[in-house]
């Protein structure tokens, strides 16, 4: 799927598991903007949707360029986090879906581009693997150099003045997590095929497996938060912090890892070999998460579908959110 209005063509960006993660399925288990940043396209269409292009501090990494869609009297701002392979000239989102398309029905929209393999989190040192020059340090990003290039921007809208944040596979847990944990700025998040009980057992092994397949490969998964015994496993675990979103709107989405509508020839080797195992293991960490939230009095909004770890349902996911009023 493609953006009416967006220029580039880049080829598909899967964020997938390799096949190895068949036997790990059954698991529930620095602020402030960059100066001289350019501006583009502030009117698409014809109509008075802007479509901006900045780039913000990268709090030790280099500077991170983000792509942003805005129109006057929107409701609400949402940042979407791309999946494990994600590239360094588009996301994903504006790659393979037509969700930029909700500025033109109440929801700016902000995709800060970069970082395979990354989490969005800060790491404890970088990918000594595959020579990484610098660390990873996405959670400083999306929460300080982001937000206020956001704010400077306008993009603070709506009775909340929070933010709200989604994202698919690595981005869904992301957004779980940075959202609970920095309430004063974000009040809903959504993940779609994430994997919400990271501590679960297997979970860091499967991961380990995934990273070693994502370019430049391999990663070091201990880089990240450490051994599988680490604190950090368990701070960022969206699991072990729900009772940091009360009060939060939770969006959780996933497919069933069986066939949809999207699925097709060329495709059904890949989809069959990865995207479905992939997508049962979101599926169900999704149910364990959704279980966990019920218990512990958090109300949930939910979708689940006939699908596989692919752009089309994260599409349909998040339509699906905005129309249930989600971002409202």
């Amino acid at each position: 799927m493609r953006v009416a209005f967006a220029g580039p063509r880049a080829g598909r960006n899967h964020s997938r598991f390799i096949a190895a993660l068949v036997a790990m399925a059954t698991v529930i288990g620095l602020a402030g903007v960059v100066g001289g940043a350019g501006q583009a396209d502030a009117r698409i269409g014809g109509t008075s949707v802007g479509r901006e292009q900045f780039y913000v501090n990268g709090c030790g990494m280099p500077a991170v360029k983000v792509r942003a869609w805005k129109r006057p009297g929107n409701y609400k701002t949402v940042i979407l986090l791309d999946g494990m392979r994600a590239q360094y000239d588009y996301s994903g989102w504006e790659i393979n879906t037509n969700v930029q398309e909700m500025v033109r029905s109440g929801v700016n929209v902000v995709e800060p581009i970069g970082g395979p393999a990354s989490f969005y989190t800060d790491w404890d040192a970088p990918s000594n693997f595959n020579s990484q020059p610098y660390r990873y340090m996405w959670n400083c990003v999306i929460t300080r150099s982001l937000v206020s290039a956001l704010d400077a921007r306008g993009y603070r809208v709506g009775a909340s003045r929070k933010y709200a944040i989604a994202g698919l596979s690595m981005g869904g847990n992301a957004s779980l997590v940075i959202a609970a944990q920095n309430r004063h700025n974000f009040d809903r998040a959504a993940s779609l095929s994430g994997y919400d009980f990271l501590s679960a057992p297997g979970m860091h092994t499967a991961l380990r497996l995934a990273m070693f397949d994502v370019d430049p490969k391999p990663w070091n998964i201990d880089a990240m938060w450490g051994p599988p015994w680490g604190i950090r496993w368990f701070q960022n675990d969206p699991m072990l912090n729900i009772n940091r979103m009360h009060g939060m709107k939770v969006f959780i989405g996933s497919g069933n890892g069986l066939f949809g509508k999207y699925n097709a020839l060329p495709n059904v080797f890949d989809d069959l070999f990865k995207g479905s195992t992939l997508e049962l293991l979101a599926f169900t960490q999704a149910k364990a998460f959704e279980a966990a939230a019920f218990v512990q009095g958090l109300p949930v909004m939910t979708y689940y579908a006939a699908g596989t770890h692919a752009w089309g349902y994260w599409q349909d996911m998040l339509w699906n959110a905005k129309n249930r009023g989600f971002f409202r």
